[in-house]
């Protein structure tokens, strides 16, 4: 079925449309934008530069993607945004591809959801079925795991990583890397504990589930030995846990930012 566009869309002739695509009154897509079988733009959307959205895809008004980074540093290089299949994109979410200093490519799974006002900036790199509930900010070259929720408000600093499965609760500043399955909140975010209800949304099995708490108490709530022996200990006693070798993984894997931790007297 041929694509429905708007009399008052301005679509360039070299973009490129899958089948079926609607494009809204008002909106504007540039030449070298790609929109896969059946993207939805409802109206009043612009999508620029090297921007490749995947199918079924629907983009609410005055959204913008695809705009040139807010990075001083950003000279104009061919860099790319790239969003999965089924993303819903509400309202004045905007999304700004890659960097030279990044990878050259910002990337969106598959599934998920940015509600108003959402950014996502240069050069993140995020999974599959996360949601950034309204106003939530990713600076520059975040990562953020598959099922990561960020509350609305939140706002998390550049060069973090989002375990999968981390929760990120509202009006939370986040400065350093959460744990997957990881619950933090505050003005200046702490860990407070592990996402029970949202493993549980997922269903893991409650062993699954008792076994991750278990390596969570004894990561955090011990307070014997330094993190890197700790870490050593968990991964010999629940070796056989998926779900406590992700978080082993996670953790060995360190980053430029440090790890957020609880408060010191406690898990929570």
């Amino acid at each position: 079925m041929a694509s429905t566009i708007h009399p008052s869309a301005v679509v360039d002739p070299a973009a490129t449309l899958g089948a079926e695509v609607e494009i809204g009154p008002f909106s504007w897509v540039g030449p070298e934008v790609a929109l896969g079988d059946r993207v939805r733009l409802i109206s009043h959307v612009t999508i620029s530069g090297r921007t490749r959205i995947g199918p079924d895809t629907v983009v609410y008004p005055f959204a913008s993607l695809g705009h040139p980074p807010q990075d001083l540093k950003y000279g104009g290089e061919a860099s790319e945004l790239v969003i999965g299949a089924r993303t819903r994109i509400r309202e004045q979410v905007t999304m700004n591809p890659g960097t030279s200093g990044g990878g050259m490519v910002t990337s969106v799974g598959d599934d998920g959801l940015f509600m108003v006002g959402a950014h996502v900036a240069h050069d993140c790199r995020l999974g599959n079925q996360v949601i950034l509930a309204n106003n939530a900010t990713l600076a520059g070259h975040v990562e953020v795991g598959d099922h990561a929720i960020l509350g609305g408000l939140s706002a998390v600093h550049q060069f973090v990583r989002i375990g999968a499965h981390a929760m990120i609760g509202g009006m939370s500043g986040v400065e350093h890397d959460v744990i997957p399955f990881g619950l933090v909140m505050g003005d200046r975010a702490r860990l407070v504990g592990l996402n029970l209800v949202g493993l549980e949304r997922c269903g893991v099995d409650r062993e699954e589930i008792r076994v991750l708490r278990a390596a969570y108490g004894q990561l955090f709530g011990s307070g014997e030995g330094v993190l890197a022996e700790r870490v050593e200990a968990v991964a010999d006693a629940h070796g056989g846990s998926a779900l406590v070798g992700q978080l082993v993984a996670f953790i060995r894997n360190r980053a430029s930012r440090s790890l957020l931790q609880p408060r010191a007297g406690g898990t929570g």
